[in-house]
């Protein structure tokens, strides 16, 4: 001590009280107090004791949950659930009442899916076992309804056992129906809010009976082999709805003059036009349509085999808003109508042209060029060569890509596919030159698409 000025000891004084002040002193072990420390002791007095610390008190942590407990906890559930789509969760309907009672909680986990009702395994069923299942379509939100095999007797027993259906169903399909038209006017007068309505099969129906029943709210209208259905049909769609969005038409014995019956008012609204396998279409039919339907975004004329590049060559040049174009099965399609096209469809995504065996490399050089299509199926196309694959490689917003069953592909042709790094599904079924090393490669170079062998 005799060596430490008295003027030092102070200043290392102070600084031990500053310390203390601010809370820093000493703490931990508890060790003896040094030369300095017994200095501020004698000027200062003590430093006081620090306060206690007071013990938190711990929330017991919950025991875990054993396996049987975890699968029937809620929140589980509802995170459990969105890994599968809505068919699949009808299954998991039926493991348990309390899986099913969450399912059945909300519609949003039945969006997109239908009831379909054979009536055939209906009429052995009792009103009881009925009434469950229709009390079920009400609580999962499920607005569609489908009925395959149902006679008049049929309809009158759904419209008696459901009538809640009047102002529940949005939307009915009628398939493979011995119907009447009678059977239809009942159906369509008990569905007050129905907006869409499909019949297949339906061979009973007439004519007379769409006249006669069609209302003008429907938006949705799909008519499919059914044998009675001609000109005067599609005659009835033209002047009783209005309002009509999309209309698909499968008829055998539909004409051009069919196509003339549109008018202005169906311009604006009628959006989406699909005429498969009408035979009886040439491009007098075509030139109906751009002239009465100029609005339109999806058009096909798959199976429609009259058509030729004219046609094509019409719809192109007056039809700016198409998004999807589909002439597969059109034989007389050629590279011709392909340039039409490029050339003047600069919105297309989406382009079909399964089976139209007169395309060559030149026509698909010209698709090559387009920069909004995403997506394209050449489907047995039988003389697309390894050179219109190369033009492909260059299409750098093209999703998906179908080259099934073209028979001239070779292994070699099919490797520059990994050119498309943005690809995400790739159909290759049934051609010959792609071989098991193939895939291999296109697996390991393109990761996030699709193929499928």
């Amino acid at each position: 001590m005799s060596s430490v000025s008295a003027q030092g000891v102070v200043e290392r004084a102070s600084a031990e009280l500053s310390r203390r002040i601010t809370g820093l002193g000493l703490r931990g072990r508890k060790r003896s107090p040094g030369v300095v420390e017994r200095v501020a002791n004698a000027l200062c007095g003590p430093a006081a004791a620090a306060a206690p610390r007071i013990p938190r008190r711990r929330r017991p942590s919950p025991r875990p949950l054993v396996w049987s407990q975890f699968i029937l906890e809620d929140r589980f559930l509802e995170k459990f659930f969105l890994y599968f789509n809505a068919i699949e969760r009808k299954s998991l309907a039926q493991v348990c009442t309390k899986w099913r009672d969450i399912l059945y909680s909300t519609p949003r986990w039945w969006s997109g899916l239908v009831a379909v009702m054979d009536c055939r395994d209906m009429r052995s069923e009792s009103g009881c076992c009925m009434q469950r299942f229709y009390n079920s379509v009400v609580r999962r939100g499920i607005r569609g309804i489908v009925l395959v095999s149902a006679t008049d007797d049929d309809i009158n027993e759904f419209i008696k056992q459901f009538p809640v259906s009047a102002h529940h169903v949005h939307a009915i399909g009628l398939k493979g129906c011995t119907i009447t038209d009678r059977g239809l006017e009942a159906v369509l007068d008990h569905l007050q809010v129905l907006f869409e309505l499909e019949l297949t099969g339906c061979n009973e129906i007439t004519e007379a009976g769409l006249w006669a029943c069609l209302t003008p709210r429907i938006v949705s209208l799909t008519l499919t082999d059914c044998i009675n259905i001609a000109d005067e049909a599609v005659g009835a769609v033209a002047q009783l709805l209005p309002s009509l969005y999309e209309f698909s038409l499968q008829a055998y014995h539909v004409t051009d003059a069919a196509l003339g019956y549109f008018s202005p008012k169906q311009s604006a609204s009628l959006s989406i036009l699909r005429l498969h396998s009408c035979w009886e279409l040439t491009n007098h039919g075509v030139v109906n349509i751009v002239h009465s339907l100029p609005n339109l975004t999806v058009l096909s004329l798959s199976g429609c085999s009259k058509v030729t590049d004219e046609g094509v060559e019409l719809l192109a040049e007056n039809l700016p808003r198409l998004r999807s174009l589909d002439l597969s099965w059109c034989p007389r399609v050629t590279d011709n109508a392909l340039e039409y096209i490029a050339c003047d469809l600069n919105q297309l995504e989406e382009l079909t042209l399964d089976r139209c065996v007169h395309i060559t490399d030149i026509g698909v050089g010209y698709i090559s060029t387009m920069q909004s299509l995403v997506a394209l199926f050449l489907r047995w196309c039988s003389q697309v060569r390894d050179f219109g694959v190369q033009h492909l490689c260059g299409m750098r917003s093209l999703q998906l890509l179908s080259l099934a069953g073209c028979p001239l592909l070779t292994s070699g042709g099919l490797s520059s596919l990994i050119q498309l790094r943005q690809l995400r599904e790739l159909e290759l079924t049934n051609c010959p030159g792609a071989s098991p090393e193939l895939f291999d490669y296109l697996h390991e170079h393109l990761p996030r698409c699709l193929i499928i062998e």
